[in-house]
């Protein structure tokens, strides 16, 4: 229930609050949403199986969104597309993620009654 009401909070606030990102900065902040996309996967996914803690969701989400944002920065300087990197080890991820979610969602039991 927690987690519903924190995406409607979220998706109110980005729709009563629009924040412009510079083109400039569009990739980092791509890279950084990429990686917190993939933190929530992966925290939803411990949940369903029991596993969560706050602490290593916070310190991966932060981690993952530094790392590619760092990658993003060094790419950009070396005038190579690193980004890229973090395109396909965060989209691998979630696709992963989203797989495990849906695998715990169908053959649990006690979860496949609340679907």
């Amino acid at each position: 229930m927690i987690e519903l009401i924190g995406l409607v909070a979220g998706l109110l606030l980005g729709i009563l609050c629009p924040l412009h990102i510079p083109a400039n900065m569009s990739l980092y902040a791509a890279a950084g949403l990429l990686a917190a996309l993939d933190s929530a996967l992966g925290g939803v996914r411990s949940r369903l199986k029991g596993e969560f803690q706050m602490a290593i969701f916070l310190s991966g989400t932060v981690g993952n969104a530094v790392i590619a944002v760092l990658l993003t920065w060094l790419g950009e300087k070396m005038g190579i597309p690193l980004y890229l990197a973090a395109v396909v080890v965060f989209g691998t991820r979630m696709f992963q993620n989203f797989g495990e979610i849906r695998r715990e969602l169908l053959t649990s039991k006690p979860k496949k009654d609340k679907i």
